[in-house]
């Protein structure tokens, strides 16, 4: 497993439905947001992806909804590799909201994920630099 990777952030009015709670392909979205900062920081940022033509590709998702999350509730993803086998990772991210009772999980999505070669246009083994970005050390 990899170190756990955190973004918080807050909910806004662009995330609501007409039901006054985040729509259910935000968190996706939301989730995203969180990936993107997470490898971002790892020094496998959007430059990265264009300069050496690989980056990463989302191959499935299951998403489980816990709980609603409603307007300018401070939230916080962690998000986590489970597994990294051959050329695919098992990607886990937890979006928690804060409140009087503490921590509440409100949603959980559980991805396949792994590195896809551009110019080849097929996936591709982890290179050193991917696994240290996601979180990975070289002892493991």
């Amino acid at each position: 497993m990899s170190s756990v990777h955190e973004y918080r952030l807050t909910v806004l009015e662009s995330h609501l439905d007409t039901f006054g709670h985040v729509n259910n392909a935000t968190y996706l979205q939301l989730f995203e947001e969180a990936r993107w900062d997470w490898i971002t920081r790892g020094g496998y940022g959007l430059q990265r992806v264009i300069d050496s033509q690989q980056g990463p590709t989302i191959l499935q998702c299951t998403i489980k909804f816990k709980r609603e999350l409603t307007n300018r509730q401070p939230i916080v993803i962690r998000s986590w590799v489970e597994s990294y086998e051959g050329k695919v990772a098992q990607v886990s991210q937890e979006l928690l909201r804060s409140d009087a009772d503490g921590e509440q999980l409100c949603c959980r999505a559980d991805f396949v994920m792994a590195l896809f070669d551009l110019r080849a246009r097929k996936l591709i083994p982890p290179t050193p630099e991917w696994l240290r970005c996601l979180g990975f050390h070289e002892s493991t």
